[in-house]
């Protein structure tokens, strides 16, 4: 139910870059609705650029923030947030008790060395036409009200699985900096299989809140809601097998690789998001093997 409120590295280069991001993980929690709620936050996670948290908040939390966004946390005090591609050094998560009292957790969030490739070129002078932006103006609008959507998903609990297997060929957070002028950064990951017609599969539980063909960039377009702010997007794909409202199961069949929008060859680009903050898939999966 939804309510509306440049060069690819190999996979070798990035398992080993998963593998030493992978490795951060602060205060290991295992409270359980059965058990007791603990005094102070119980957190596990990748506290990066671009990564995540789980966690319990302490008992009696009545409400929770991370630097002053509120969170959202279910009856047993199991939350979620995640931190930005470009996320500062340092964030604190603060619960208010029903007592009154405040416990704060500061957590030191770690820099990430990104792909960056230095051209002796100028940007690209201009933006968009305007005729361009007359039709690609309903595509954001439709996308970003496709992302504040709320539904009851509860993906955001489990460990994430990769939607398909194959060569990564793009990997998040890469940019180029064209004679000292930053372009946009890569704001997910793309995994190629050669050939278009490869089936891909939702990375964890969700609800559908977009399923749309032929967008300017996305081409054929789906967005999952894994619930508490966060979602997931496929682009480019050849064909969808679900629409807008469908609950969906980690595994399920979602839709077949393409290269349809702007797309110089077939192949998945997945990007998360958790409320605006870009997401590394790869800190979610672990190594593809």
């Amino acid at each position: 139910m939804i309510a509306t409120l440049g060069c690819a590295p190999s996979p070798d280069q990035v398992e080993s870059a998963a593998e030493r991001v992978v490795a951060t993980v602060v205060q290991p929690g295992t409270a359980s609705p059965s058990e007791s709620r603990p005094a102070a936050f119980a957190i596990e996670g990748e506290v990066t650029q671009g990564g995540w948290i789980r966690g319990t908040a302490p008992a009696g939390t009545v409400s929770l923030t991370l630097d002053g966004q509120p969170l959202a946390f279910d009856e047993a005090g199991r939350f979620f947030a995640a931190f930005d591609r470009d996320a500062t050094s340092s964030a604190t998560l603060s619960a208010t008790l029903d007592d009154g009292r405040v416990i704060s957790n500061p957590l030191d969030v770690s820099p990430r060395a990104w792909q960056i490739e230095r051209v002796n070129i100028a940007r690209r002078p201009g933006g968009a036409s305007e005729a361009f932006m007359k039709a690609r103006q309903p595509e954001l609008d439709a996308i970003w009200s496709a992302r504040q959507k709320l539904t009851d998903a509860q993906g955001w609990r489990q460990p994430f699985i990769w939607p398909v297997a194959g060569r990564i060929s793009g990997r998040f957070g890469s940019q180029r900096i064209y004679r000292g002028e930053p372009g946009s950064y890569h704001s997910g990951i793309d995994i190629t299989t050669g050939t278009s017609g490869t089936p891909y599969v939702a990375p964890a539980d969700g609800v559908v809140v977009l399923a749309v063909q032929g967008y300017s960039l996305e081409g054929n377009l789906l967005i999952i809601d894994h619930g508490n702010g966060l979602n997931s997007a496929f682009l480019h794909s050849s064909r969808l097998y679900v629409k807008e409202g469908d609950a969906v199961k980690q595994g399920q069949h979602v839709g077949d690789i393409g290269s349809s929008g702007r797309a110089t060859g077939p192949h998945l680009h997945w990007s998360l998001k958790w409320h605006e903050a870009r997401l590394d898939p790869l800190l979610f999966t672990g190594p593809m093997r």
